[in-house]
Protein backbone atom coordinates (compact mmCIF):
# COMPACT_ATOMS: atom_id res chain seq x y z
CA UNK A 1 0.00 0.00 0.00
CA UNK A 2 1.07 3.65 -0.93
CA UNK A 3 0.45 6.78 1.64
CA UNK A 4 -0.42 9.38 -1.19
CA UNK A 5 -1.00 12.45 1.43
CA UNK A 6 -2.92 13.37 4.52
CA UNK A 7 -7.00 13.39 5.43
CA UNK A 8 -8.38 15.60 7.85
CA UNK A 9 -11.55 15.58 9.82
CA UNK A 10 -11.80 12.22 10.48
CA UNK A 11 -12.77 10.95 13.90
CA UNK A 12 -15.01 8.24 16.00
CA UNK A 13 -16.77 8.29 18.59
CA UNK A 14 -16.44 5.69 21.78
CA UNK A 15 -12.79 4.39 20.35
CA UNK A 16 -10.99 2.25 22.78
CA UNK A 17 -7.95 3.78 22.23
CA UNK A 18 -6.79 7.93 22.79
CA UNK A 19 -3.91 9.89 20.22
CA UNK A 20 -3.54 9.87 16.48
CA UNK A 21 -5.58 7.84 13.76
CA UNK A 22 -3.53 6.54 10.32
CA UNK A 23 -6.55 5.69 7.94
CA UNK A 24 -6.00 3.20 5.71
CA UNK A 25 -8.14 1.90 3.17
CA UNK A 26 -7.33 -1.31 0.83
CA UNK A 27 -7.05 1.33 -2.03
CA UNK A 28 -4.64 3.60 0.27
CA UNK A 29 -3.38 4.55 3.38
CA UNK A 30 -3.78 8.19 4.74
CA UNK A 31 -3.25 9.91 8.53
CA UNK A 32 -5.46 11.88 10.43
CA UNK A 33 -6.44 13.09 13.72
CA UNK A 34 -8.75 11.44 16.70
CA UNK A 35 -9.12 12.64 20.16
CA UNK A 36 -11.87 10.29 20.69
CA UNK A 37 -14.65 12.42 19.96
CA UNK A 38 -16.68 13.94 17.06
CA UNK A 39 -15.12 15.94 14.98
CA UNK A 40 -15.55 19.92 14.94
CA UNK A 41 -17.55 19.66 11.61
CA UNK A 42 -19.85 16.88 12.77
CA UNK A 43 -18.16 14.19 10.17
CA UNK A 44 -19.44 11.57 12.19
CA UNK A 45 -23.12 11.19 13.39
CA UNK A 46 -25.13 8.27 15.32
CA UNK A 47 -27.87 6.98 12.70
CA UNK A 48 -29.91 3.55 13.83
CA UNK A 49 -27.51 1.11 15.22
CA UNK A 50 -24.83 -0.88 13.21
CA UNK A 51 -23.97 -4.48 13.58
CA UNK A 52 -21.39 -4.71 16.39
CA UNK A 53 -18.36 -7.32 15.12
CA UNK A 54 -18.44 -10.65 16.99
CA UNK A 55 -15.86 -13.59 17.61
CA UNK A 56 -12.80 -11.32 15.95
CA UNK A 57 -10.37 -14.10 14.34
CA UNK A 58 -6.94 -13.22 13.14
CA UNK A 59 -5.05 -15.37 11.24
CA UNK A 60 -2.27 -15.96 8.91
CA UNK A 61 0.28 -13.52 11.10
CA UNK A 62 3.77 -12.24 9.69
CA UNK A 63 6.23 -9.82 10.71
CA UNK A 64 4.09 -6.67 9.26
CA UNK A 65 0.50 -8.01 7.85
CA UNK A 66 -2.12 -10.08 9.19
CA UNK A 67 -5.61 -11.30 8.43
CA UNK A 68 -9.13 -10.18 10.21
CA UNK A 69 -12.25 -11.66 10.11
CA UNK A 70 -15.62 -11.30 12.19
CA UNK A 71 -19.48 -12.42 12.67
CA UNK A 72 -22.07 -9.99 12.51
CA UNK A 73 -25.79 -9.66 12.94
CA UNK A 74 -28.05 -9.38 9.70
CA UNK A 75 -29.59 -5.74 10.75
CA UNK A 76 -28.70 -3.29 8.77
CA UNK A 77 -25.60 -4.88 7.37
CA UNK A 78 -26.19 -3.84 3.82
CA UNK A 79 -25.37 -0.55 5.36
CA UNK A 80 -22.11 -0.65 5.83
CA UNK A 81 -19.62 0.75 3.94
CA UNK A 82 -16.60 1.09 5.89
CA UNK A 83 -14.83 -0.62 8.61
CA UNK A 84 -12.87 1.24 11.57
CA UNK A 85 -9.92 -0.99 13.18
CA UNK A 86 -8.50 -0.10 16.08
CA UNK A 87 -4.89 -1.09 16.32
CA UNK A 88 -2.60 -0.56 19.40
CA UNK A 89 0.78 -1.92 20.66
CA UNK A 90 0.11 -3.63 23.69
CA UNK A 91 1.18 -1.63 26.46
CA UNK A 92 3.83 -3.00 28.67
CA UNK A 93 3.76 -3.20 32.28
CA UNK A 94 7.06 -2.67 33.09
CA UNK A 95 7.73 -0.04 30.79
CA UNK A 96 9.29 3.55 31.24
CA UNK A 97 6.44 6.04 32.48
CA UNK A 98 8.36 8.78 31.03
CA UNK A 99 9.02 7.61 27.57
CA UNK A 100 7.08 8.28 24.69
CA UNK A 101 4.31 6.27 23.73
CA UNK A 102 3.68 4.78 20.43
CA UNK A 103 0.98 6.18 18.60
CA UNK A 104 -2.53 4.37 18.30
CA UNK A 105 -3.18 3.38 15.00
CA UNK A 106 -6.72 3.45 13.47
CA UNK A 107 -7.53 1.58 10.19
CA UNK A 108 -9.97 2.75 7.89
CA UNK A 109 -10.99 0.43 5.28
CA UNK A 110 -13.95 0.14 2.88
CA UNK A 111 -16.02 -3.06 3.73
CA UNK A 112 -14.68 -5.34 1.62
CA UNK A 113 -15.74 -9.19 2.13
CA UNK A 114 -13.98 -10.90 5.05
CA UNK A 115 -11.14 -12.11 5.84
CA UNK A 116 -9.24 -8.80 5.48
CA UNK A 117 -5.25 -8.59 4.96
CA UNK A 118 -4.04 -5.51 7.20
CA UNK A 119 -0.47 -4.71 5.63
CA UNK A 120 2.21 -1.81 6.66
CA UNK A 121 5.51 -1.99 7.81
CA UNK A 122 4.92 1.18 9.33
CA UNK A 123 2.80 0.80 11.63
CA UNK A 124 3.35 -3.01 12.33
CA UNK A 125 6.49 -4.38 13.91
CA UNK A 126 7.76 -7.82 14.18
CA UNK A 127 7.33 -9.95 17.16
CA UNK A 128 5.81 -7.30 18.84
CA UNK A 129 1.82 -7.88 20.80
CA UNK A 130 -0.56 -5.99 19.69
CA UNK A 131 -4.60 -5.43 20.67
CA UNK A 132 -6.95 -4.79 18.00
CA UNK A 133 -11.09 -3.57 18.09
CA UNK A 134 -13.36 -3.30 15.25
CA UNK A 135 -16.64 -1.17 14.61
CA UNK A 136 -18.76 -1.21 11.18
CA UNK A 137 -19.71 2.38 9.55
CA UNK A 138 -21.65 3.74 7.16
CA UNK A 139 -20.70 6.56 5.08
CA UNK A 140 -23.72 9.08 4.24
CA UNK A 141 -24.61 11.12 1.28
CA UNK A 142 -23.43 14.73 3.34
CA UNK A 143 -20.18 13.04 4.54
CA UNK A 144 -21.06 12.26 7.93
CA UNK A 145 -20.60 8.40 9.10
CA UNK A 146 -23.08 6.44 11.43
CA UNK A 147 -20.74 3.86 13.37
CA UNK A 148 -21.86 1.15 15.35
CA UNK A 149 -20.30 0.46 19.04
CA UNK A 150 -16.51 -1.07 19.47
CA UNK A 151 -16.18 -4.76 19.57
CA UNK A 152 -14.46 -6.18 21.89
CA UNK A 153 -10.91 -6.28 22.33
CA UNK A 154 -8.20 -8.84 20.90
CA UNK A 155 -4.82 -9.30 21.21
CA UNK A 156 -2.05 -11.08 18.92
CA UNK A 157 1.47 -11.23 18.05
CA UNK A 158 3.44 -10.65 15.53
CA UNK A 159 5.75 -12.92 13.97
CA UNK A 160 9.23 -13.06 12.91
CA UNK A 161 11.39 -12.13 10.17
CA UNK A 162 10.52 -14.72 7.44
CA UNK A 163 13.24 -16.03 5.25
CA UNK A 164 12.62 -13.25 2.73
CA UNK A 165 13.18 -10.74 5.01
CA UNK A 166 16.39 -12.31 5.89
CA UNK A 167 17.44 -12.66 2.56
CA UNK A 168 17.29 -8.92 1.88
CA UNK A 169 19.09 -8.48 5.06
CA UNK A 170 21.53 -10.54 3.70
CA UNK A 171 21.72 -9.31 0.48
CA UNK A 172 22.52 -5.81 2.17
CA UNK A 173 25.42 -7.19 4.33
CA UNK A 174 26.73 -8.57 1.26
CA UNK A 175 27.31 -5.52 -0.01
CA UNK A 176 29.03 -3.91 2.63
CA UNK A 177 31.55 -7.13 3.44
CA UNK A 178 34.26 -5.83 1.94
CA UNK A 179 37.18 -8.35 0.64
CA UNK A 180 37.82 -11.81 2.42
CA UNK A 181 40.94 -11.80 5.31
CA UNK A 182 42.74 -16.00 5.95
CA UNK A 183 41.93 -16.65 9.36
CA UNK A 184 43.37 -19.78 11.80
CA UNK A 185 41.17 -19.77 14.67
CA UNK A 186 38.00 -18.80 16.98
CA UNK A 187 37.71 -17.63 19.76
CA UNK A 188 35.94 -16.65 22.45
CA UNK A 189 36.78 -14.43 25.59
CA UNK A 190 35.02 -14.34 29.06
CA UNK A 191 35.90 -13.58 32.48
CA UNK A 192 37.66 -15.94 34.77
CA UNK A 193 34.97 -17.06 36.52
CA UNK A 194 33.13 -18.31 33.01
CA UNK A 195 35.96 -20.61 32.65
CA UNK A 196 36.11 -21.69 35.97
CA UNK A 197 32.80 -22.51 36.10
CA UNK A 198 32.73 -24.78 32.72
CA UNK A 199 35.67 -26.70 34.47
CA UNK A 200 34.23 -27.06 37.69
CA UNK A 201 30.95 -27.75 37.10
CA UNK A 202 30.19 -28.40 32.82
CA UNK A 203 32.77 -31.12 32.69
CA UNK A 204 35.33 -28.96 31.15
CA UNK A 205 32.47 -27.97 28.77
CA UNK A 206 31.28 -24.58 27.42
CA UNK A 207 27.94 -25.33 27.10
CA UNK A 208 24.98 -23.40 24.33
CA UNK A 209 22.66 -20.95 25.90
CA UNK A 210 19.62 -18.76 24.38
CA UNK A 211 20.97 -16.07 22.12
CA UNK A 212 20.58 -13.05 23.69
CA UNK A 213 17.87 -9.98 22.03
CA UNK A 214 20.54 -8.13 20.19
CA UNK A 215 20.54 -7.52 16.58
CA UNK A 216 17.16 -6.96 14.71
CA UNK A 217 14.39 -7.18 16.56
CA UNK A 218 12.34 -9.72 14.32
CA UNK A 219 15.46 -12.21 14.31
CA UNK A 220 14.22 -15.60 14.53
CA UNK A 221 16.60 -16.56 16.58
CA UNK A 222 16.54 -13.81 19.32
CA UNK A 223 15.49 -15.89 22.49
CA UNK A 224 15.32 -19.28 20.64
CA UNK A 225 18.94 -20.46 19.64
CA UNK A 226 20.98 -22.11 22.20
CA UNK A 227 24.60 -21.34 21.43
CA UNK A 228 27.65 -20.14 22.04
CA UNK A 229 29.40 -16.76 19.92
CA UNK A 230 32.67 -17.24 19.01
CA UNK A 231 34.83 -14.58 17.01
CA UNK A 232 37.14 -14.72 14.11
CA UNK A 233 37.98 -10.78 13.14
CA UNK A 234 41.92 -10.69 13.08
CA UNK A 235 43.64 -7.16 13.13
CA UNK A 236 44.79 -6.35 8.70
CA UNK A 237 48.33 -5.36 10.37
CA UNK A 238 48.84 -8.97 12.15
CA UNK A 239 46.45 -11.57 10.53
CA UNK A 240 45.98 -12.46 14.33
CA UNK A 241 43.10 -11.76 16.72
CA UNK A 242 43.24 -8.64 18.63
CA UNK A 243 44.06 -7.75 21.98
CA UNK A 244 41.03 -6.44 23.08
CA UNK A 245 37.41 -7.65 24.00
CA UNK A 246 34.64 -6.16 25.35
CA UNK A 247 33.59 -9.69 26.95
CA UNK A 248 36.36 -10.32 29.27
CA UNK A 249 40.36 -10.77 29.40
CA UNK A 250 41.02 -14.32 29.79
CA UNK A 251 40.06 -16.25 25.99
CA UNK A 252 39.46 -19.66 24.90
CA UNK A 253 40.92 -20.55 21.15
CA UNK A 254 41.06 -23.64 19.05
CA UNK A 255 41.79 -24.19 15.45
CA UNK A 256 39.18 -23.19 12.60
CA UNK A 257 38.70 -26.24 11.73
CA UNK A 258 37.25 -27.62 15.35
CA UNK A 259 34.40 -26.02 14.44
CA UNK A 260 33.73 -25.45 10.68
CA UNK A 261 34.33 -27.98 8.20
CA UNK A 262 32.88 -29.76 5.93
CA UNK A 263 30.68 -31.59 8.27
CA UNK A 264 28.59 -28.18 9.46
CA UNK A 265 26.59 -26.48 7.69
CA UNK A 266 26.61 -22.41 7.56
CA UNK A 267 24.09 -20.08 8.08
CA UNK A 268 22.49 -16.57 8.05
CA UNK A 269 21.40 -15.18 11.09
CA UNK A 270 21.08 -11.17 11.19
CA UNK A 271 22.41 -8.04 10.11
CA UNK A 272 22.70 -4.56 12.27
CA UNK A 273 24.48 -1.68 13.87
CA UNK A 274 24.36 -0.17 17.24
CA UNK A 275 24.35 3.85 16.51
CA UNK A 276 27.76 3.49 15.05
CA UNK A 277 29.87 3.05 12.43
CA UNK A 278 30.97 -0.76 12.97
CA UNK A 279 28.05 -3.10 11.26
CA UNK A 280 27.65 -6.93 12.87
CA UNK A 281 26.60 -10.04 10.85
CA UNK A 282 25.59 -13.25 12.86
CA UNK A 283 26.35 -16.26 11.57
CA UNK A 284 25.37 -19.79 12.35
CA UNK A 285 27.47 -22.74 12.58
CA UNK A 286 25.42 -26.14 13.18
CA UNK A 287 27.31 -29.85 12.69
CA UNK A 288 25.12 -31.01 10.00
CA UNK A 289 22.17 -33.30 11.61
CA UNK A 290 22.42 -31.57 15.16
CA UNK A 291 19.36 -30.18 16.90
CA UNK A 292 20.73 -26.64 15.99
CA UNK A 293 21.03 -27.63 12.52
CA UNK A 294 17.37 -28.62 12.47
CA UNK A 295 16.07 -25.17 13.61
CA UNK A 296 18.27 -23.09 11.51
CA UNK A 297 16.77 -24.98 8.15
CA UNK A 298 13.57 -24.22 8.82
CA UNK A 299 14.23 -20.35 9.80
CA UNK A 300 17.59 -19.06 8.36
CA UNK A 301 19.13 -18.58 5.13
CA UNK A 302 21.66 -21.64 4.43
CA UNK A 303 25.52 -20.01 2.45
CA UNK A 304 27.47 -22.38 0.97
CA UNK A 305 30.53 -23.03 3.16
CA UNK A 306 33.24 -22.66 0.28
CA UNK A 307 31.07 -19.30 -1.65
CA UNK A 308 30.17 -16.99 0.39
CA UNK A 309 31.25 -12.96 1.63
CA UNK A 310 31.07 -13.85 4.79
CA UNK A 311 32.84 -17.01 6.24
CA UNK A 312 34.47 -19.64 4.03
CA UNK A 313 35.84 -23.28 4.40
CA UNK A 314 37.70 -24.70 1.43
CA UNK A 315 40.40 -26.89 -0.11
CA UNK A 316 42.62 -24.50 -2.22
CA UNK A 317 44.32 -28.20 -3.91
CA UNK A 318 42.58 -30.96 -4.07
CA UNK A 319 43.99 -32.82 -0.61
CA UNK A 320 45.15 -30.28 0.33
CA UNK A 321 44.23 -28.75 4.14
CA UNK A 322 41.32 -26.87 4.48
CA UNK A 323 42.06 -22.66 4.40
CA UNK A 324 39.57 -20.07 5.97
CA UNK A 325 38.30 -16.74 5.34
CA UNK A 326 36.58 -14.14 6.86
CA UNK A 327 35.02 -11.07 5.61
CA UNK A 328 37.09 -7.49 6.63
CA UNK A 329 34.68 -4.68 6.63
CA UNK A 330 32.06 -5.98 8.97
CA UNK A 331 32.37 -7.96 12.54
CA UNK A 332 31.55 -11.70 12.41
CA UNK A 333 29.20 -12.88 15.64
CA UNK A 334 29.45 -16.91 15.12
CA UNK A 335 27.26 -19.06 17.13
CA UNK A 336 28.06 -22.49 17.19
CA UNK A 337 25.02 -24.96 18.28
CA UNK A 338 26.84 -27.52 20.34
CA UNK A 339 28.68 -28.15 23.44
CA UNK A 340 32.63 -27.16 23.09
CA UNK A 341 35.07 -28.93 24.73
CA UNK A 342 37.82 -26.78 27.07
CA UNK A 343 40.21 -29.48 25.49
CA UNK A 344 39.86 -28.82 21.74
CA UNK A 345 42.13 -25.27 22.35
CA UNK A 346 43.86 -23.20 24.72
CA UNK A 347 42.84 -21.18 27.31
CA UNK A 348 44.62 -17.65 28.17
CA UNK A 349 44.95 -14.06 29.51
CA UNK A 350 45.41 -11.60 26.67
CA UNK A 351 47.74 -8.87 26.72
CA UNK A 352 44.79 -5.88 26.07
CA UNK A 353 41.67 -4.15 27.74
CA UNK A 354 38.39 -5.09 28.28
CA UNK A 355 36.58 -2.52 26.15
CA UNK A 356 33.10 -2.72 27.68
CA UNK A 357 31.73 0.10 25.32
CA UNK A 358 31.84 -2.51 22.30
CA UNK A 359 29.94 -5.07 23.97
CA UNK A 360 26.70 -6.25 21.97
CA UNK A 361 25.00 -8.09 24.60
CA UNK A 362 21.51 -7.29 23.88
CA UNK A 363 22.27 -4.07 21.77
CA UNK A 364 19.94 -3.16 20.06
CA UNK A 365 19.62 -1.98 16.44
CA UNK A 366 19.68 1.31 14.92
CA UNK A 367 16.05 1.81 13.69
CA UNK A 368 16.84 4.92 11.36
CA UNK A 369 20.40 3.06 9.41
CA UNK A 370 19.61 2.78 5.65
CA UNK A 371 22.76 0.13 5.38
CA UNK A 372 21.29 -2.63 7.61
CA UNK A 373 17.71 -2.38 7.51
CA UNK A 374 14.74 -3.41 5.52
CA UNK A 375 11.24 -2.46 4.59
CA UNK A 376 9.43 -4.35 7.36
CA UNK A 377 9.56 -3.18 11.02
CA UNK A 378 12.40 -2.97 12.81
Amino acid sequence: MEVPGLAHNISSPLSPCEGMIKDLSLDSIQLCERDGSKSQDGSISEMEELPVPQNIKISNITCDSFKICWDMEARSKERITHYFIDLNKKENKNSNKFKHKDVPTKLVAKAVPLPMTVRGHWFLSPRTEYTVAVQTASKQTDGDYAVSEWSEIIEFCTADYSTVHLNQLLEKAEVIAGRMLRFSVFYRNQNKDYFDHARGVQDNRMLPSVKDNSGSHGSPISGKLEGIVFSCNTEFNTGKPPQDSPYGRVRFEAQADTLFNPDTNLYFGDFYCMYTAYHYVILVLAPKGSKGDEFCKQRLPELDITDNRFLTCKQEVEGGPLVFHHAQDVILEVIYTEPVDLASGTVAEISGHQLMSLSTVNAKKDPSCKTCNISVGR
